[in-house]
């Protein structure tokens, strides 16, 4: 009976997680940035429109698209005279430049991978019933629609055609709404004042990426250096050079060690790159047991234009290390044409060495920011000293010194100026990691003590000599605490031009704690404010290629040459770890004007071959509930599996739909998708006068207009011949055909009631409502994934759901005769859905994605974990795998309880025969196998059989040992 309570109250507690889950992804704690029909972020014309002035300031038209308007407009009014052209044209002009609203992807359902674009946008209910009583009949002019003519003399149809669900978002409220409209075009904040942006994934696969570069020559090249001692080149379509610009790993000091300073830790090419052709890097090297920091120059290849002479090595510095930690790494050329080296302190912890530590003793170049001149060295001195360096002559200082009291900075920047005034261009910004208590950001002056060891951030750390009046140091910008975070990675300030809102921005990062960061200047009292920086709800980032989710170590911050502004981050903190990523930071909030900021990279001789560029993070559109609530209607036929989409939309991974138990009841709202907003009142329309018909009543004749064609170019990238007279479509022609016989019908193709035009690839046959044509009108049905099965209840047995695999990790089927071509049929005929297949023996086949816990005792309750994947069972590393990951695998074998994860192979390693399946395993806990999980390309990992993971599962949290 114990058993039983438990059991109860596991399940009582697992649903009432559930129901807070659900809860918890409520679209209400969210809001939507607003879009426009090529997906992107609305702009600010460069120059002011002409005809739909009220989205002058702000919108998703350019003058060119709203000259294209304007035209149609007056072909349209053509057909009115002037007292239908005083009714019905503020009508007719309000519809028509709803696409240069902000909202349009809104009001013309573009965001909703499941429909098809509207060819007009979403009205109000209230706002169409005033249309339909004033113009009805110019609806016709406005669409390619051929059902328009027919629905124009019923009231509710007509509006059933043109109404938005959303009483929030439809025309004209979503002009009311003070909520949506007192921020428009800002950067958005959430309810705790931080900045939300969103992310880019650019390169990934890198293990620890500790710098990116640009060589400014043009060719919008970037260049990422590894720690171990790679630098790769990146072309601006994201692909990648399959032979490294450099390889020093055979010299570089470093180690698979987590949090190891050591290593190649930076790259900067000279600023006339193309013409002098020189890098310079930064690394660790050990000579003769010694550790050191080496400074040395490069020349490139005379033969390939992305690869360094490695024989060309010329050693310009080296310093000795007394300790591991503490190495600086950072090299930049300033504005002046002087390359820029900062060292750390020399490691250990308070600066130890001498009476006042290697920073404030001028003498040493440890913990110092060096300036050198590398010009015209090729036949002299590796370097010389810039005449005007602020201690040259001074008997007890290095002449090399440009600054002291540093302690490690890590990730420096030169800041390019405001585009338009240059002002605060030739800062120079640094993060400088803190001791115990406070990390800082620094402007770097000429000559300049930053304090340490006497000050750490704007307190005392050395007592002492904090108190020396001769101290004189300079205060850091901004310092923070260690609950924000314990190691800075410094940034850029933000001069780019795709997003305007961030200009004048300095965003940097926290390593440790993962935090993103910004300052900006109050230009009033020359402080600085600081903001924190999220990422943006998933509504906020649902834009096509954009993430809200990335690595939690920051390493590095970077530029391209158009000075767009990027991130290095990783998930292992490890030289040996491929868990490095670059993003780049986008503001979701608003654009440059398409055509702005278009860059023609000069061209690229490649020798070898180029690697292309796979994100492996999922885009927040794709992943998440789309915003139009579920057709409320009844499924009459079999669900069907192909979702198909109108012509001329872009091809988006559709969600998975579960359909309901019985296809024969009407589908059950999903407890994900967004519950409609509260309902605005609707603005006061004037009470509607006799409504106009143009002065061409004949539909015939009106879709006959033998006037110039115009050829537009629509966002969405297609290009539509309109002929004049009708409203613009974003989705091309549809192609017509005769209505077939009673006895055939179209294949049933899942769409919405009120939307037209969605049309079965195969027949070209547009859908028209059933309430039209009653007699061959398909049935709508909720369309069923391939392979659905029902929820997972737990058990005491092992029990293991459906589960699909990737199709990159799927094995081809093979065809044989016999089979439908229906996915459906053959499913049905294979048995799926009613439990796994018996084999001769009377046992069950196992599925993919099931689990086993193998032990030596055979013990159900605990083992090494095995998964059962493409026919076989192999084992899964313990790298990242915690009680999270644990508690998917013992729910699935019938536990409710993890008592503890086993790793290092603790309960027993896999056999040599054994694969291994899994790497890098992070569940949330409620997934259904660990499949589910985010995880590494299934069969790649870096471990081996001494790294196999054990799970020890339970009915109740005790000990068991």
């Amino acid at each position: 009976m114990s058993f039983w309570r438990l059991w109860r109250a596991w399940l009582v507690h697992s649903l009432s997680q559930l129901l807070l889950l659900l809860l918890s992804l409520s679209p209400k704690q969210t809001e939507a940035h607003p879009q426009c029909l090529d997906y992107k972020p609305p702009f600010q014309p460069q120059e002011p429109l002409v005809f739909c002035k009220e989205y002058a300031k702000f919108g998703c038209c350019d003058l060119d698209r709203d000259s294209q308007i304007s035209k149609q407009f007056y072909q349209i009014m053509d057909y009115f005279d002037p007292s239908g052209y005083m009714a019905c044209g503020k009508y007719i002009r309000s519809i028509m430049c709803q696409e240069c609203s902000p909202y349009a992807a809104h009001l013309y359902d573009a965001e909703d991978a499941n429909t098809p674009m509207r060819e007009l946008p979403g009205l109000c209910r209230g706002y169409c019933y005033d249309f339909w009583h004033q113009c009805r009949y110019s609806l016709s002019l406005l669409t390619n629609d051929n059902i328009t003519s027919i629905i124009e003399e019923d009231r509710e149809k007509f509006c059933d055609h043109l109404e938005l669900k959303d009483p929030e978002y439809c025309y004209p409220n979503v002009l009311s709404s003070d909520e949506l409209n007192a921020n428009l075009g800002n950067v958005q904040a959430d309810t705790k004042g931080c900045v939300q942006l969103c992310l880019q994934e650019i390169a990934n696969g890198l293990r620890n990426p500790v710098a990116m570069i640009h060589a400014d020559d043009g060719t919008h090249r970037f260049f990422v250096a590894e720690q171990l001692g790679y630098v790769w080149v990146y072309l601006p379509n994201g692909s990648r050079v399959d032979r490294p610009f450099l390889n020093l790993t055979k010299a570089v000091l470093t180690s698979p060690w987590a949090g190891d300073e050591r290593g190649f830790l930076c790259i900067a090419l000279h600023p006339r790159f193309s013409i002098v052709k020189k890098a310079y890097v930064y690394y660790s090297v050990s000579v003769k047991r010694q550790e050191r920091i080496r400074i040395s120059e490069f020349t490139l290849s005379d033969s390939d234009m992305n690869m360094l002479d490695h024989s060309s090595e010329r050693t310009l510095l080296e310093v000795v290390e007394p300790a591991s930690n503490h190495n600086g790494g950072q090299l930049l050329f300033g504005l002046d044409g002087y390359l820029y080296i900062f060292i750390g302190d020399g490691g250990r912890a308070g600066d130890p060495f001498g009476q006042f530590g290697n920073s404030q003793n001028k003498s040493t170049l440890l913990g110092k920011v060096l300036r050198i001149d590398v010009d015209n060295n090729d036949n002299s001195v590796p370097y010389t000293i810039p005449s005007d360096n602020p201690f040259v002559g001074d008997k007890d200082a290095r002449p090399e010194v440009y600054a002291y009291g540093v302690r490690n900075m890590w990730r420096c920047s030169i800041d390019r100026g405001d585009p338009i005034t240059s002002k605060g261009r030739g800062r120079m910004f640094c993060g400088d990691v803190g001791q115990n208590k406070f990390e800082e950001v620094d402007l770097i002056e000429k000559g300049g003590n930053y304090g340490w060891r006497a000050k750490e951030g704007f307190s005392c750390y050395d007592n002492k000599l904090c108190l020396n009046s001769s101290l004189d140091d300079i205060l850091p910008i901004f310092a923070y605490p260690h609950k924000l975070g314990k190691s800075v990675t410094g940034g850029y300030i933000y001069r780019g031009c795709e997003m305007p809102n961030l200009n004048g921005l300095y965003i940097f990062g926290d390593f440790m704690s993962g935090r993103l960061m910004s300052l900006k200047e109050n230009t009033d009292t020359g402080k600085w404010d600081y903001t924190e920086i999220c990422m943006g709800k998933d509504k906020t980032c649902r834009f096509p290629k954009l993430i809200n989710s990335y690595y939690k170590y920051i390493i590095s911050f970077g530029e391209d040459e158009a000075g767009e502004l990027y991130f290095l981050a990783t998930g292992v903190a490890s030289a040996a770890s491929r868990r490095g990523v670059v993003y780049k930071i986008v503001d979701p909030s608003r654009r440059a004007p398409p055509g702005k900021c278009s860059n023609k990279p000069a061209p690229v001789q490649i020798k070898g071959k180029l690697i292309h560029f796979y994100p492996k993070e999922e885009f927040v559109i794709n992943k998440k509930p789309t915003t139009t609530a579920a057709p409320k209607i009844k499924a009459t036929t079999k669900p069907s599996l192909i979702i198909t989409q109108a012509k001329a939309r872009p091809t988006r991974k559709l969600p998975t739909v579960k359909p309901p138990l019985n296809p024969t009841q009407a589908p059950k709202p999903n407890p994900l998708t967004p519950k409609p907003r509260k309902a605005i009142p609707k603005p006061q329309i004037p009470t509607p006068k006799p409504t106009f018909r143009p002065v061409t009543t004949n539909p015939a004749i009106l879709r006959k207009q033998q006037t110039l064609a115009v050829t537009m170019h629509p966002p969405l990238g297609q290009t539509t011949t309109t002929r004049l007279g009708y409203l613009t479509t974003l989705r091309g022609k549809l192609s017509q055909t005769p209505a077939p016989s009673h006895t055939t019908r179209p294949p049933t193709t899942p769409r919405r009631a009120t939307t037209p035009n969605m049309v079965h690839p195969s027949t070209k046959m547009p859908h028209i409502p059933s309430n039209i044509h009653p007699d061959w009108a398909p049935s709508v049905t909720t369309p069923r994934p391939v392979y659905w099965t029902p929820a997972f209840k737990p058990t005491s047995k092992t029990h293991q759901p459906n589960y699909t695999l990737p199709k990159s990790e799927q094995k081809p089927q093979e065809t044989t005769e016999g089979k439908s071509d229906h996915p459906e049929d053959n499913a049905r005929k294979r048995g799926r859905g009613k439990g796994r297949k018996r084999v001769k023996g009377g046992r069950r086949r196992s599925r993919t994605g099931q689990v086993r816990l193998v032990s030596a005792d055979n013990r159900s309750d605990r083992g090494r974990v095995e998964i059962f994947i493409k026919g076989e069972w192999g084992t899964v590393c313990d790298d990242l795998f915690n009680l999270k990951a644990a508690a998917v695998v013992c729910r699935q074998l019938g536990f409710p309880t993890v008592i503890r994860v086993a790793k290092r192979a603790e309960l027993g390693p896999g056999s040599n025969d054994v694969s291994i399946f899994l790497d890098d395993v992070e569940c949330e806990g409620t997934e259904r196998t660990l499949l589910h999980c985010k995880r590494s390309k299934l069969g790649k990992h870096n471990c081996s059989h001494e790294e196999d993971v054990g799970v020890v599962c339970g009915y109740k949290e005790s000990a068991v040992e």
